[in-house]
């Protein structure tokens, strides 16, 4: 079976999402430089980080068939929180997510017969978190490679009290606005 586009992404989350709506694709990671620019706002950061994956990608590997790419990104009070260096980074982040709501911006880029381009941006309430609660699930090893160290999809679903959006973009690829892109390009979703 054919594929209909190459995911510039190692993430097995959004293969999931891809695999949900019935889409074949080709992994091709890239490794871009992520680290936003000074000043850089949150929704510029992840629009500038998926184009620059797509872009890489279509460098790499050709323009044959279309290149999916995707950035997200937890943010909290306008400051953009990355994937935990270590535990105590870890658990700082989550102790300012606790009891707050935050935003997750997911930005989508679709290069084909024309670059499209889309973004997600959900709100996410978290519940109060006490500290064993924490330490139990870094002990997990669920956080230590997602953004805002937690997982919507996974374990920490259950500090998550509320979700104003899109959880497929929580968990890194909003699958309406991925399906939108997917048709202007002409590739059929199931």
């Amino acid at each position: 079976m054919t594929a209909a586009l190459i995911l510039a992404s190692a993430s097995p989350r959004r293969r999931e999402l891809l695999d949900q709506i019935g889409i074949r694709y080709r992994v091709c990671p890239v490794d871009i430089d992520e680290t936003p620019r000074p000043d850089e706002a949150p929704l510029a950061y992840v629009q500038r980080v998926a184009a620059q994956k797509s872009a890489a990608a279509v460098l790499r590997f050709g323009t044959d068939i279309p290149v999916l790419a995707a950035d997200t990104s937890v943010v909290l009070d306008g400051e953009i929180m990355g994937k935990p260096q270590d535990q105590a980074h870890a658990l700082a982040m989550l102790r300012r997510l606790s009891g707050t709501t935050h935003q997750v911006y997911t930005a989508v880029s679709l290069r084909g017969l024309r670059h499209g381009e889309a973004v997600s941006i959900s709100a996410v309430t978290f519940r109060p978190l006490a500290e064993a609660e924490l330490l139990a699930y870094w002990a997990s090893g669920e956080p230590r490679d997602k953004a805002g160290a937690y997982a919507i999809q996974g374990q920490g679903g259950v500090f998550v009290a509320a979700l104003n959006g899109s959880f497929s973009g929580v968990v890194g690829l909003p699958i309406f606005e991925t399906a939108q892109l997917l048709a202007a390009q002409g590739i059929k979703v199931f």
